[in-house]
């Protein structure tokens, strides 16, 4: 194993962002986290998935991969960075999944993870390496805000090493989002996401973020 990376003892910053939500960044999390991001870059095996939206297929615009127990691991040093997170947040992961931001034409809209179904306290850790992008939050109550920023209240700009932790009902309540930056030259950002959901409350039962999207039929009189 590379000694040279491995998760530091970084101060954790809480931020309140409801009475049932909440998010943690630690700035500088991992250490050596540049020479992770150059060898997930190279040898990940990277590849790209497919939405259905309305009428044909579109490509989404990021790079991705997973890793799931009882598989080699893409490098050690991640087994030390799944155990710290599982010690401090006291969840079991059975893997995590990674998403390759190429340049600032890759992003992701503003979504919540629904697809882990059982939203009421769930915690996910998000792994920053490479290139620093913006990192918006906002509350789903402003969804429909066409205002700049589209109603971000929280931009946690992580940078390489920066670990940000999402909990409690922050899937249920919140949205968050990579922006996509057009042509506007930026190096590539490679995430990892490590994520558990308590079974409590009830179950989500609407359609995911990769959910097929088609169009509404008329209603008939």
């Amino acid at each position: 194993m590379d000694e040279s990376i491995h998760v530091g003892s970084a101060a954790i910053e809480r931020i309140a962002l409801d009475d049932h939500a909440w998010v943690d960044i630690a700035r500088g999390w991992m250490e050596g986290a540049d020479q992770l991001f150059e060898h997930l870059r190279d040898h990940v095996a990277w590849s790209t998935s497919q939405l259905f939206r309305y009428d044909h297929f579109v490509e989404e615009r990021r790079l991705g991969a997973s890793w799931q127990r009882g598989r080699p691991l893409p490098h050690p040093a991640l087994a030390e960075a799944t155990r710290v997170l599982q010690s401090r947040y006291r969840a079991y992961f059975d893997g995590f999944s990674m998403i390759q931001y190429r340049d600032g034409r890759d992003g992701q809209a503003f979504h919540r993870d629904t697809d882990m179904r059982w939203l009421d306290d769930t915690v996910i850790g998000v792994l920053s390496l490479g290139a620093q992008r913006p990192w918006l939050l906002r509350p789903r109550s402003s969804r429909h805000d066409h205002e700049p920023g589209k109603g971000a209240t929280h931009d946690l700009a992580p940078a390489s090493g920066d670990l940000i932790v999402m909990g409690g009902r922050t899937q249920a309540d919140w949205e968050h989002s990579v922006p996509y930056l057009g042509g506007r030259a930026t190096a590539p950002r490679i995430s990892l996401q490590w994520r558990f959901a308590n079974r409590v409350g009830r179950p989500f039962m609407g359609s995911s973020y990769g959910a097929p999207l088609h169009y509404d039929r008329p209603r008939r009189a």
